[in-house]
């Protein structure tokens, strides 16, 4: 990767010792110009902390079957996307036919991908779409080592 000598993340390196990787993901994000331009607001999305080391992230998908949706996990990286129907038909080999009836169409089902990233200590745990809502479960893995405890005085 080519470094930027102005960014404040090299600035930092001299004073920091085991950051790298931190540091690197920023510069990775900053780089890529299409890290934070995707694709607007949608579909709307809520981080939710359901505990002191849980997380979901919520994604509103009303009219979305769990079949329209993809959800992976690589590279330290959530991508949650819809599944083109042109794709789901090639791979089904069955013809894709629109539903009929509709006088207006204002509930979008449109296509999107939306990319989080997610500490090297987060665990993904599952996903389920459950009333138009996609709820992606997370959880922060806390090696014994850092865990609070008391000490014993002898």
């Amino acid at each position: 990767m080519t470094r930027n000598s102005l960014s404040i993340f090299n600035q930092l390196r001299p004073f920091t010792v085991g950051y790298d990787n931190i540091f690197d993901r920023f510069e990775n994000m900053f780089d890529n110009e299409h890290f934070f331009d995707q694709g607007g607001n949608y579909p709307p999305y809520n981080i939710v902390k359901t505990g002191d080391y849980t997380y979901d992230i919520e994604l509103a998908l009303a009219g979305f079957s769990k079949d329209d949706i993809d959800v992976n996990y690589a590279d330290s990286k959530v991508t949650i996307k819809s599944i083109h129907k042109d794709e789901k038909a090639d791979s089904d080999n069955v013809e894709v036919i629109e539903p009929k009836g509709y006088t207006h169409r204002g509930i979008s089902k449109r296509q999107f991908e939306r990319t989080f990233s997610i500490a090297d200590d987060v665990e993904v745990l599952g996903a389920e779409l459950k009333d138009g809502l996609l709820k992606v479960s997370l959880e922060k893995i806390i090696p014994d080592s850092k865990k609070p405890r008391t000490i014993k005085i002898k």
